[in-house]
């Protein structure tokens, strides 16, 4: 019940959800051919400097923060929040901007519907989403922000005292 689990089941959802999308990659200079692919999901951080160019398109998980409250009179609460990268590649801005929208559309639908990933994790609102309009041209970048309703770790002491 801890943000690791929920980023193994969030990569789980984003790969499943995500495989039949074929985006473009950038061109191998040497053999010249134009190739696609699935976007490879990555947890917390990318393998190196470099990937952040040379693996696009991918997705990115990243914990952002945890809050656990229990107001008087009320049941305890834990939230979790995620931010998910979308990275894509074209020489078409038109298209990489609209792979990145494409990609994150996909989630944010799979998400809304579902509304629980993992079995234990239930997605609460807002589902904040945006696409960079910046010009990084021919690399596009957008993201999701979301947040998650995470079982509740019980005190052991207070159940002593009890």
């Amino acid at each position: 019940m801890t943000p690791l689990q929920l980023l193994d089941a969030l990569e789980a959802f984003v790969k499943q959800e995500t495989k039949d999308i074929l985006l473009p990659v950038r061109v191998d200079r040497k053999s010249g051919e134009n190739k696609e692919r699935a976007a490879e999901v990555y947890k917390m951080r990318l393998p190196n400097k470099t990937a952040q160019t040379e693996r696009v398109p991918y997705l990115l998980l990243q914990y952002i923060k945890s809050t656990d409250t229990q107001e008087q009179g009320q049941d305890p609460e834990s939230e979790c929040a995620v931010r998910i990268v979308a990275a894509t590649y074209s020489e078409d801005e038109s298209e990489g901007a609209m792979c990145v929208l494409n990609l994150l559309t996909r989630i944010r639908v799979a998400l809304l519907k579902d509304g629980v990933v993992g079995g234990q994790f239930v997605l609460k609102s807002p589902l904040e989403m945006i696409v960079y309009p910046d010009s990084t041209a021919p690399y596009y970048l957008g993201e999701m922000m979301t947040k998650w309703a995470m079982p509740i770790i019980e005190s052991e002491v207070q159940q002593i005292w009890q």
